[in-house]
């Protein structure tokens, strides 16, 4: 198992940051060290401050687009799994509604993304019924191709990874706690907050690290959903690996891969997964 997860997982790491420290020119990579792929991305941000140059104001804004992605994901998929898990009461309806949520997964991201744009769009369902119900008296611009589009996008194609953790750390709670807070007095929202959440901590430390790792290098839905007009750090490294510039690109890729372990320390140190599991 070692030896798999080395040659799949650490070994095609490493060279990835070792091509991140080459030189490079307009049509072949340089196996020199250099830093230049990492310098030559914020190169100029010192003199703008206090503003942010475009490197920086990049990842910020895709760091702000995945915490928007969490925050519904975790709502949605918190609210599903607590419906099937405590009021879902049959086994057989627990476990065809689960299925159900995996509907959407039979067909590709792709297609499930592009079916968002007959609706969103100028001349869409949402337009046109807003327009027909006095709402608005022209199409709205910024449902598609926007920052909106591509956070609505993402959540539909990645609740699915928060709900599943959740909900198989909801059915793992022995209902007599919960028998016990009733009889205590405690309302539902008490229940809640100090007896189901403290519980679910793993599925959703889980769920979360799933659809931050995953949003935090998407370029496909971004670019799409957002027009090819939505800087992301995924589409830098995709521009990168466009012009030839292998070594950029792994930098790039490089800090995105620390900014995203970063932010799953952070939640680590919220439940050790470790001991939960």
């Amino acid at each position: 198992m070692m030896f798999i997860f080395a040659v799949f997982f650490i070994l095609p790491l490493c060279f990835v940051v070792i091509v991140s420290f080459w030189d490079y020119n307009e049509y072949e990579m340089i196996p020199s060290f250099t830093t230049r792929g990492y310098y030559e991305s914020f190169e100029g941000c010192l003199t703008k401050l206090p503003e942010l140059c475009t490197m920086l104001a990049t990842y910020v804004k895709t760091v702000k687009l995945c915490l928007i992605v969490w925050l519904f994901t975790f709502l949605i998929g918190f609210t599903v799994a607590y419906f099937l898990a405590f009021h879902v009461r049959s086994k057989t309806w627990q476990i065809a509604l689960s299925l159900l949520c995996t509907i959407p997964f039979w067909t590709s991201n792709v297609i499930r993304m592009i079916a968002w744009i007959p609706l969103l769009g100028r001349n869409g369902l949402v337009n046109n019924g807003l327009i027909d119900l006095g709402i608005t008296q022209q199409p709205v611009e910024w449902l598609l191709y926007s920052e909106f589009s591509i956070c609505l996008a993402l959540v539909h194609l990645f609740t699915f990874f928060m709900i599943v953790p959740i909900f198989n750390s909801m059915m793992r709670i022995d209902r007599r706690l919960l028998e016990a807070a009733y009889d205590a007095g405690a309302s539902d929202w008490q229940t809640l907050w100090n007896i189901i959440i403290p519980l679910c901590k793993p599925g959703i430390v889980i769920g979360s690290i799933f659809v931050i790792t995953i949003v935090m290098g998407d370029f496909i839905t971004i670019g799409v959903m957002g027009g090819q007009q939505v800087a992301a750090a995924g589409k830098i490294i995709e521009t990168r690996l466009n012009a030839l510039q292998f070594p950029a690109a792994a930098a790039n890729a490089v800090m995105l891969l620390g900014i995203t372990f970063l932010i799953i320390v952070m939640l680590n140190r919220l439940v050790d997964i470790r001991k939960e599991l």
